[in-house]
């Protein structure tokens, strides 16, 4: 018994030493759990600022001294909206007045949308070539893509990932490409196709295209980055190349390859001056080149602007599409460089 009364004894002391007792602990005991080493309030002093769910804001992660005054905030908004009806006006304006068939253009009365018809669509699609010319962009764009996919991927994995004699000195040269302006060689690729028979033929319009540069840089660029060990593993368990091309490099691809494919889509979509001189005839005629020449005809600008709307429906289209890896393939690339 007396033992346990100097345990006691002592454990009471040891706690009286360690820490205040009375009032006084209670008063510094909240004052320290009140008041943090840095001066501010802690736990519950402190006013939590977070959403629904718990996690805080993204305003609250910016240290203060970087977050924007209500100014800056305002004048940002201004700007951003001012940036947004610049961009979306143009478009505004092609889709009002080509609704409008046989009225005059008078700015700013033509721009409201009032009195709207859509017989200038039923124009354009009842045209004999237009359907055709539609065809014939979806031919060129479409092969086009999948073949500059498919070579740029190849030729990637080659450069990045396989060893061979003069491997940089031909991965280089074929880089420099890039520096020599399209215009210098059209005429001397011209001229080729057509000694081999290609003028006014799919092939002739879609193979001098497949070669690009561009392409073959960010798929070897971005293969580059991949574990070697990943291969080497695949090696050992049997697979061949072609199966570690299309099991492994195929699905890492995905985001460079949606990205690299819209651009190539606008591109040949929107493409003018290779169509207009590869295709002869009518008949062979890809979309833009169609309507450059409808201006010529003295069609009504009604008509010309529906045909623009038709031919920017699809290339919309492609872009929501590929959105998402669009912007993962555009951050990916960015992090990596």
């Amino acid at each position: 018994m007396a033992n346990l009364t100097a345990e006691a004894a002592e454990a009471g002391t040891g706690a009286g030493a360690g820490s205040p007792s009375g009032p006084n602990a209670r008063g510094a005991a909240a004052g320290s759990a009140a008041t943090a080493p840095d001066g501010r309030a802690a736990h519950g002093a402190w006013p939590r600022r977070s959403g629904r769910s718990g996690r805080p804001r993204e305003r609250d992660t910016v240290p203060r001294a970087l977050q924007p005054s209500t100014g800056g905030r305002i004048v940002r908004g201004v700007l951003l909206a001012v940036a947004s009806v610049a961009t979306v006006f143009p478009f505004y304006a092609m889709l009002v007045l080509s609704l409008k068939p046989g009225a005059a253009v008078s700015l700013p009365g033509s721009l409201l949308p009032w009195h709207l018809s859509g017989s200038s669509y039923g124009a354009v699609l009842d045209a004999q070539d237009v359907p055709r010319w539609l065809l014939n962009t979806l031919i060129y764009s479409v092969v086009s893509v999948v073949g500059v996919l498919v070579l740029a991927a190849l030729a990637g994995y080659a450069f990045a990932k396989k060893r061979f004699r003069g491997r940089e000195a031909m991965f280089w040269s074929f880089l420099s490409m890039v520096m020599v302006p399209y215009h210098v060689t059209m005429i001397p690729t011209f001229i080729m196709m057509a000694k081999l028979g290609g003028v006014d033929t799919y092939w002739g319009l879609i193979i001098p295209t497949l070669a690009n540069a561009q392409a073959v840089f960010l798929m070897r660029q971005f293969i580059k980055d991949l574990p070697d060990e990943m291969f080497e593993a695949a090696r050992l368990d049997g697979c061949s190349e072609l199966r570690i091309f299309v099991s492994i490099v195929l699905p890492l691809l995905k985001p460079i390859l949606a990205t690299l494919g819209t651009f190539v889509f606008l591109w040949h979509w929107n493409d003018f001056l290779w169509p207009l001189i590869m295709g002869q005839s009518s008949g062979m005629r890809t979309l833009t080149v169609g309507i450059a020449s409808l201006q010529q005809q003295q069609v009504p600008l009604s008509q010309v602007l529906a045909g623009s709307v038709i031919a920017f429906v699809p290339i919309f289209a492609a872009y929501l599409a590929g959105q998402r890896y669009f912007t993962e393939g555009v951050t990916g690339s960015a992090v990596k460089g």
